[in-house]
């Protein structure tokens, strides 16, 4: 009798043994469980929680240089008396950063007789909310630019993100104007603190009309970007 004690009291440490190493491997695997998690009580709940955090948001250019590989939105929606406006993304006259900068011309014509003008930067192209698309911009606390005038006292009625409609419309709006520009480099930003940006197709926006500009004008742009 005493023999057979012994033997199952040899053999319960090795049992107990191979009941943890079966159910180690009986865990879900492509988890990984963060260096504090001790005990598999908390593992889940841990996991679960993580899991739902937002990742934290990363700069989104959307105009750095021209043709940079890190742009993101195309100034695909020119509106309004879109033949009076002149653009160009390769100007390389006092520009803000980097070697190039955006020229944009706004002629006093009411080409399309609307008086007014303006450009989305769009995603996909010409994007009006027709068709899916968009970036979700979640966590991005807001839009910055560098803006300067051609003479000064040049007039914005809007800078804008979001704002298009349709069947897959934007998820949400913000704009700051209007805006008088100087000479020199002026950097604004849009507060995006509270929106809803999981969808924006119109990454960026400004329009400007002729009550304010009658003589037409001339303005630059650089270096915008979601932050």
């Amino acid at each position: 009798m005493k023999k057979v004690v012994l033997v199952a009291g040899l053999l319960a440490p090795l049992f107990c043994l191979w009941i943890a190493g079966c159910a180690s491997e009986r865990e879900p695997k492509g988890f990984k469980i963060e260096k504090e998690t001790v005990s598999k009580k908390t593992a889940e709940p841990t996991l679960s929680v993580a899991k739902q955090m937002p990742t934290e948001f990363k700069t989104f250019p959307i105009y750095t240089d021209d043709n940079s590989p890190d742009n993101n939105y195309i100034p695909s929606g020119w509106m309004g008396d879109y033949s009076s406006i002149s653009y160009d993304s390769a100007y390389m006259t006092n520009c803000h950063g980097g070697s190039t900068c955006i020229q944009i011309t706004y002629g006093n014509r009411p080409t399309q007789g609307a008086g007014w003008s303006g450009i989305y930067w769009q995603n996909p192209a010409n994007n009006w909310g027709m068709s899916p698309g968009g970036f979700d911009l979640s966590g991005a606390k807001k839009l910055v630019f560098w803006v300067r005038g051609e003479e000064g006292g040049e007039r914005i009625e809007e800078f804008k993100v979001g704002g298009i409609t349709g069947e897959y419309p934007d998820t949400d709006v913000a704009g700051i104007g209007p805006v008088l520009l100087t000479q020199e480099w002026k950097q604004y930003e849009i507060d995006l603190e509270g929106r809803d940006l999981s969808r924006i197709a119109g990454g960026f926006a400004w329009s400007a009309n002729l009550e304010g500009n009658p003589d037409g004008m001339r303005f630059y742009l650089d270096d915008i970007r979601f932050e």
